[in-house]
Protein backbone atom coordinates (compact mmCIF):
# COMPACT_ATOMS: atom_id res chain seq x y z
CA UNK A 1 0.00 0.00 0.00
CA UNK A 2 2.60 2.45 1.03
CA UNK A 3 4.67 2.05 -2.44
CA UNK A 4 1.20 2.62 -4.76
CA UNK A 5 0.49 6.06 -6.44
CA UNK A 6 -1.77 8.22 -4.06
CA UNK A 7 -5.63 7.97 -5.52
CA UNK A 8 -6.55 10.85 -6.85
CA UNK A 9 -10.76 9.69 -7.91
CA UNK A 10 -11.87 11.17 -4.55
CA UNK A 11 -10.77 14.75 -5.16
CA UNK A 12 -13.46 17.33 -4.05
CA UNK A 13 -13.00 20.22 -7.05
CA UNK A 14 -15.42 23.50 -6.99
CA UNK A 15 -16.59 26.26 -9.68
CA UNK A 16 -13.49 28.66 -10.83
CA UNK A 17 -16.94 30.84 -10.77
CA UNK A 18 -17.17 30.84 -7.09
CA UNK A 19 -13.75 31.20 -6.32
CA UNK A 20 -12.22 34.41 -5.31
CA UNK A 21 -9.40 35.71 -7.86
CA UNK A 22 -6.79 38.45 -6.25
CA UNK A 23 -6.28 40.01 -10.08
CA UNK A 24 -9.11 41.02 -12.14
CA UNK A 25 -8.52 42.11 -16.07
CA UNK A 26 -10.69 45.17 -14.56
CA UNK A 27 -7.21 46.21 -12.60
CA UNK A 28 -4.82 45.19 -15.75
CA UNK A 29 -2.49 47.92 -17.36
CA UNK A 30 -3.20 49.87 -20.08
CA UNK A 31 -1.13 50.55 -23.53
CA UNK A 32 0.44 53.71 -23.50
CA UNK A 33 -0.76 56.42 -26.63
CA UNK A 34 1.36 58.64 -28.11
CA UNK A 35 1.14 62.49 -27.05
CA UNK A 36 -0.58 61.77 -24.00
CA UNK A 37 0.51 64.06 -20.89
CA UNK A 38 1.44 62.23 -17.38
CA UNK A 39 -1.27 61.68 -15.32
CA UNK A 40 -2.62 59.54 -18.51
CA UNK A 41 0.26 57.58 -18.09
CA UNK A 42 -0.30 57.36 -14.31
CA UNK A 43 -3.63 55.77 -15.29
CA UNK A 44 -2.37 53.25 -17.26
CA UNK A 45 0.02 51.54 -14.98
CA UNK A 46 -2.23 48.40 -13.09
CA UNK A 47 -4.27 48.70 -9.96
CA UNK A 48 -1.88 45.84 -8.87
CA UNK A 49 0.87 45.98 -6.40
CA UNK A 50 3.33 48.74 -6.79
CA UNK A 51 1.47 50.08 -9.50
CA UNK A 52 -1.46 50.45 -7.03
CA UNK A 53 1.01 51.69 -4.28
CA UNK A 54 2.55 54.29 -6.34
CA UNK A 55 -1.07 55.90 -6.82
CA UNK A 56 -1.72 55.23 -3.35
CA UNK A 57 1.21 57.40 -2.36
CA UNK A 58 0.63 60.40 -4.77
CA UNK A 59 -2.50 60.61 -3.50
CA UNK A 60 -1.83 60.54 0.22
CA UNK A 61 1.09 63.04 -0.83
CA UNK A 62 -1.77 65.24 -2.58
CA UNK A 63 -4.58 65.07 0.23
CA UNK A 64 -1.99 66.13 2.84
CA UNK A 65 -0.19 69.03 0.63
CA UNK A 66 -4.01 70.07 -0.20
CA UNK A 67 -5.48 70.13 3.64
CA UNK A 68 -1.65 71.84 4.92
CA UNK A 69 -0.85 68.90 6.78
CA UNK A 70 2.85 67.33 7.16
CA UNK A 71 4.75 66.01 4.79
CA UNK A 72 7.97 64.83 5.93
CA UNK A 73 10.81 63.51 3.59
CA UNK A 74 13.93 61.79 5.56
CA UNK A 75 16.75 60.44 3.77
CA UNK A 76 20.02 59.18 3.34
CA UNK A 77 22.98 61.17 1.32
CA UNK A 78 22.36 58.87 -1.40
CA UNK A 79 19.61 60.66 -2.70
CA UNK A 80 21.59 64.30 -2.88
CA UNK A 81 24.27 61.69 -5.10
CA UNK A 82 21.46 60.71 -7.33
CA UNK A 83 20.56 64.08 -8.62
CA UNK A 84 17.00 64.83 -6.30
CA UNK A 85 17.74 67.95 -5.08
CA UNK A 86 16.09 70.24 -7.75
CA UNK A 87 12.73 67.56 -7.08
CA UNK A 88 13.17 68.53 -3.48
CA UNK A 89 13.39 71.94 -3.35
CA UNK A 90 10.81 72.42 -6.24
CA UNK A 91 8.44 70.67 -3.62
CA UNK A 92 9.67 72.33 -0.62
CA UNK A 93 8.94 75.92 -2.57
CA UNK A 94 5.44 74.25 -3.47
CA UNK A 95 4.71 73.94 0.13
CA UNK A 96 4.33 69.99 -0.53
CA UNK A 97 7.16 69.33 1.67
CA UNK A 98 7.36 70.82 5.59
CA UNK A 99 10.54 69.34 6.90
CA UNK A 100 13.60 67.65 5.35
CA UNK A 101 15.59 65.49 7.45
CA UNK A 102 18.98 63.80 6.65
CA UNK A 103 21.60 61.66 8.16
CA UNK A 104 25.06 62.94 8.92
CA UNK A 105 26.12 62.25 5.22
CA UNK A 106 23.34 64.64 3.62
CA UNK A 107 24.98 67.89 4.57
CA UNK A 108 27.92 66.77 3.23
CA UNK A 109 26.83 66.22 0.19
CA UNK A 110 24.43 68.90 0.04
CA UNK A 111 27.55 71.15 0.85
CA UNK A 112 30.08 70.06 -1.68
CA UNK A 113 26.79 70.61 -4.44
CA UNK A 114 26.25 74.35 -2.88
CA UNK A 115 30.24 74.86 -2.98
CA UNK A 116 31.55 73.04 -5.83
CA UNK A 117 28.64 71.90 -8.21
CA UNK A 118 29.96 68.23 -7.49
CA UNK A 119 30.35 65.89 -5.07
CA UNK A 120 30.74 61.48 -3.98
CA UNK A 121 34.42 61.16 -3.68
CA UNK A 122 35.74 57.95 -4.80
CA UNK A 123 36.22 55.80 -2.17
CA UNK A 124 38.02 53.18 -3.52
CA UNK A 125 40.45 55.40 -5.15
CA UNK A 126 41.46 57.28 -1.96
CA UNK A 127 41.02 54.82 0.45
CA UNK A 128 44.29 53.19 -0.03
CA UNK A 129 46.63 55.99 0.60
CA UNK A 130 44.49 57.60 3.44
CA UNK A 131 43.43 60.51 1.60
CA UNK A 132 39.74 59.13 1.58
CA UNK A 133 37.44 62.04 3.01
CA UNK A 134 40.44 64.38 3.76
CA UNK A 135 39.09 67.55 1.55
CA UNK A 136 39.87 70.48 2.97
CA UNK A 137 37.00 72.72 2.22
CA UNK A 138 34.24 70.70 3.03
CA UNK A 139 35.69 69.99 6.65
CA UNK A 140 36.90 73.67 7.69
CA UNK A 141 32.90 75.00 6.45
CA UNK A 142 30.89 72.31 7.97
CA UNK A 143 33.00 72.40 11.33
CA UNK A 144 32.59 75.81 11.01
CA UNK A 145 28.74 75.41 11.12
CA UNK A 146 28.88 73.04 13.89
CA UNK A 147 30.55 75.73 16.11
CA UNK A 148 27.97 78.80 14.97
CA UNK A 149 25.01 75.85 15.67
CA UNK A 150 26.91 75.90 19.44
CA UNK A 151 27.38 79.83 19.58
CA UNK A 152 23.22 80.59 18.48
CA UNK A 153 22.06 77.36 20.25
CA UNK A 154 20.77 76.27 16.95
CA UNK A 155 20.64 73.07 14.89
CA UNK A 156 22.64 71.37 12.68
CA UNK A 157 20.71 71.75 9.73
CA UNK A 158 20.03 75.30 9.67
CA UNK A 159 23.46 76.24 11.03
CA UNK A 160 24.74 74.67 7.71
CA UNK A 161 21.93 76.25 5.71
CA UNK A 162 22.73 79.44 7.05
CA UNK A 163 26.48 79.57 6.40
CA UNK A 164 25.85 78.30 2.62
CA UNK A 165 23.56 81.60 2.20
CA UNK A 166 25.97 83.86 4.13
CA UNK A 167 29.07 82.63 2.46
CA UNK A 168 26.72 82.87 -0.93
CA UNK A 169 28.16 79.93 -1.81
CA UNK A 170 27.77 79.60 -5.98
CA UNK A 171 25.27 76.78 -6.42
CA UNK A 172 23.18 77.79 -3.27
CA UNK A 173 20.07 77.33 -5.14
CA UNK A 174 20.87 73.68 -5.46
CA UNK A 175 21.06 73.06 -1.26
CA UNK A 176 18.51 71.56 0.36
CA UNK A 177 19.67 73.22 3.52
CA UNK A 178 19.93 76.60 2.28
CA UNK A 179 16.89 76.48 0.50
CA UNK A 180 15.16 74.96 3.94
CA UNK A 181 17.37 78.61 5.89
CA UNK A 182 15.94 80.87 3.20
CA UNK A 183 12.09 79.33 3.40
CA UNK A 184 12.18 78.54 7.15
CA UNK A 185 11.61 75.23 6.31
CA UNK A 186 13.20 72.67 8.82
CA UNK A 187 15.91 70.63 7.95
CA UNK A 188 17.30 68.28 10.63
CA UNK A 189 20.35 66.60 10.52
CA UNK A 190 20.72 63.46 12.89
CA UNK A 191 24.42 62.24 13.04
CA UNK A 192 26.35 59.02 13.92
CA UNK A 193 29.67 60.38 15.67
CA UNK A 194 32.45 58.62 13.87
CA UNK A 195 30.24 58.01 10.49
CA UNK A 196 31.13 61.19 8.65
CA UNK A 197 34.33 62.10 6.88
CA UNK A 198 34.26 65.70 9.05
CA UNK A 199 34.59 63.75 12.62
CA UNK A 200 38.14 62.84 11.41
CA UNK A 201 39.24 66.21 10.77
CA UNK A 202 40.96 68.20 14.31
CA UNK A 203 38.32 71.10 13.82
CA UNK A 204 35.64 68.66 14.65
CA UNK A 205 33.97 69.34 17.80
CA UNK A 206 31.82 66.21 18.83
CA UNK A 207 30.49 68.19 21.75
CA UNK A 208 28.43 70.99 19.79
CA UNK A 209 27.76 68.55 16.87
CA UNK A 210 26.02 65.97 19.45
CA UNK A 211 24.42 69.51 20.96
CA UNK A 212 22.93 70.47 17.69
CA UNK A 213 22.06 67.12 16.56
CA UNK A 214 19.77 66.27 19.61
CA UNK A 215 17.94 69.52 18.89
CA UNK A 216 17.48 69.10 15.71
CA UNK A 217 16.05 65.71 16.97
CA UNK A 218 14.03 67.81 19.12
CA UNK A 219 12.52 69.84 15.86
CA UNK A 220 11.98 66.67 13.86
CA UNK A 221 9.64 65.35 16.77
CA UNK A 222 7.84 68.86 17.18
CA UNK A 223 6.83 67.98 13.74
CA UNK A 224 6.02 64.13 14.41
CA UNK A 225 3.70 65.51 16.49
CA UNK A 226 1.60 67.31 13.53
CA UNK A 227 2.11 64.10 11.21
CA UNK A 228 -1.40 62.88 12.08
CA UNK A 229 -3.25 62.70 8.52
CA UNK A 230 -0.07 63.54 6.96
CA UNK A 231 2.72 61.90 5.44
CA UNK A 232 6.29 60.74 5.98
CA UNK A 233 8.51 59.42 3.49
CA UNK A 234 12.24 57.76 4.37
CA UNK A 235 14.62 57.66 1.36
CA UNK A 236 17.39 55.31 1.11
CA UNK A 237 18.42 55.92 5.27
CA UNK A 238 18.67 52.44 6.45
CA UNK A 239 19.21 52.99 9.82
CA UNK A 240 19.58 56.50 11.28
CA UNK A 241 16.68 57.76 10.26
CA UNK A 242 14.01 54.94 10.31
CA UNK A 243 15.67 54.77 14.30
CA UNK A 244 15.44 58.08 15.00
CA UNK A 245 11.38 58.43 13.41
CA UNK A 246 10.71 55.43 15.75
CA UNK A 247 11.57 56.72 18.90
CA UNK A 248 9.54 60.41 17.53
CA UNK A 249 6.90 58.31 17.47
CA UNK A 250 6.65 56.79 21.07
CA UNK A 251 7.90 60.13 22.42
CA UNK A 252 5.39 62.24 20.97
CA UNK A 253 2.55 59.42 22.41
CA UNK A 254 3.80 59.78 25.27
CA UNK A 255 3.88 63.52 25.48
CA UNK A 256 -0.27 63.01 24.32
CA UNK A 257 0.04 64.14 21.01
CA UNK A 258 -2.64 61.89 19.06
CA UNK A 259 -0.67 60.34 16.67
CA UNK A 260 -2.94 57.28 14.60
CA UNK A 261 -3.93 57.83 11.19
CA UNK A 262 -1.26 58.75 9.04
CA UNK A 263 0.74 57.18 5.92
CA UNK A 264 4.05 56.18 5.50
CA UNK A 265 6.23 55.79 3.13
CA UNK A 266 9.77 53.64 2.46
CA UNK A 267 11.65 53.75 -0.76
CA UNK A 268 14.97 52.42 -1.81
CA UNK A 269 16.33 49.85 -4.14
CA UNK A 270 16.06 46.73 -1.62
CA UNK A 271 13.85 46.30 1.30
CA UNK A 272 15.82 46.69 4.79
CA UNK A 273 14.70 45.45 7.92
CA UNK A 274 14.64 48.83 9.99
CA UNK A 275 12.85 50.91 7.47
CA UNK A 276 10.33 48.41 6.62
CA UNK A 277 9.87 47.72 10.49
CA UNK A 278 10.49 50.95 12.08
CA UNK A 279 8.82 53.07 9.48
CA UNK A 280 6.33 51.19 7.14
CA UNK A 281 4.83 48.28 9.72
CA UNK A 282 4.98 48.83 13.60
CA UNK A 283 4.08 52.59 13.69
CA UNK A 284 0.78 52.47 11.50
CA UNK A 285 -0.62 49.74 13.16
CA UNK A 286 -4.40 50.72 13.76
CA UNK A 287 -6.02 53.68 11.30
CA UNK A 288 -2.40 54.24 9.45
CA UNK A 289 -1.23 52.68 5.66
CA UNK A 290 2.63 51.76 5.17
CA UNK A 291 3.84 51.66 1.69
CA UNK A 292 7.19 50.25 0.43
CA UNK A 293 7.99 51.20 -3.07
CA UNK A 294 11.37 49.42 -4.28
CA UNK A 295 13.18 51.17 -7.29
CA UNK A 296 15.89 53.62 -7.59
CA UNK A 297 15.31 57.04 -6.15
CA UNK A 298 16.25 58.66 -9.60
CA UNK A 299 12.86 56.98 -10.91
CA UNK A 300 10.43 56.83 -8.06
CA UNK A 301 11.21 60.44 -6.75
CA UNK A 302 10.12 62.11 -10.09
CA UNK A 303 7.62 59.96 -10.30
CA UNK A 304 5.96 60.73 -6.90
CA UNK A 305 6.58 64.35 -7.75
CA UNK A 306 5.15 64.28 -10.58
CA UNK A 307 2.27 62.89 -9.50
CA UNK A 308 1.78 64.42 -6.91
CA UNK A 309 1.84 68.35 -9.06
CA UNK A 310 -0.44 66.93 -11.73
CA UNK A 311 -2.93 65.86 -8.86
CA UNK A 312 -2.59 69.48 -6.96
Amino acid sequence: MGNSPLDLSGLKTYSIKDRHSKVDIQDFSAPWTKGGCFSDFLSTLPSILAGNDLRCVIAAVSLAAKNKHEVCFAMGGHVVKTGMNPIIIDLMKKNIITMISMNGSGIIHDLETAMMGRTSEDVARSLGDGSFGMARETSVFLNQAIKNAKMTSTGLGKAVGDLILKENLDFKNLSLTATGAGLDIPVTVHVAIGTDIIHMHPGFDAAACGAASHYDFRLFASKIALLEKGVFINAGSAVILPEVFLKAVTLVRNLGHRLDDFTTVNLDFIRHYRPMTNVVNRPTLGKGRGFSLVGHHEILIPLIAAGVIESL
